[in-house]
């Protein structure tokens, strides 16, 4: 097994035990009286992401890796742990409001309003890069803008609507 591939696996059991917790996650919140805000756009969201990553194993399994880009990609690990440890249970891959709780305000969410967002795009330009495929990093960049745009302007006009007493929504 290459190195490339290596860390292909790695990041793909990654994002499978984040999608098992997500759910976890995601029950325990809609039990306590949570709402999902814009389920209309997560399947574009997943295959997204399914994508980015089949193209990767497609494209990048056999590649050098490039330790500059491999190193920022790791450093952006560390970010997403910090992210996960800061919304614990509240953390889910989809829009979920808590009505009742406050918002987060601690972590990286005390110096960013989206931190997993900007970790999720960076990570979707670094390890394509890592892998010497820069036209993945530049179609999956934008592709993940553009369904960021949606999804920031759905947790925007959730929040807005529910006001201050909202959990913020999960990343």
């Amino acid at each position: 097994m290459s190195f490339a591939s290596t860390i292909l696996l790695l990041v793909t059991l990654q994002r499978l035990g984040e999608l098992v917790l997500s759910r976890r996650n995601t029950r325990r919140l809609l039990a306590r009286g949570a709402i999902e805000v814009g389920a209309k756009h997560y399947p574009l969201i997943v295959s997204v992401h399914a994508a980015w990553l089949i193209a990767l194993w497609i494209w990048g399994r056999d590649q050098d890796v490039g330790l500059a880009a491999l190193s920022g990609f790791v450093v952006l690990q560390g970010l997403r742990l910090w992210v996960l440890a800061t919304l614990g249970p509240r953390w889910t891959t989809r829009i979920i409001v808590l009505p009742g709780e406050p918002l987060v305000a601690s972590g990286p969410y005390k110096y960013f309003a989206h931190p997993n967002y900007a970790i999720v795009t960076c990570e979707i330009a670094l390890l394509p890069l890592a892998l010497h495929l820069p036209l993945l990093a530049l179609i999956f960049t934008a592709l993940n803008a553009a369904v960021l745009v949606i999804r920031i302007r759905a947790e925007t006009s959730a929040l807005a609507a529910a006001g201050d007493e909202l959990a913020r929504p999960a990343e």
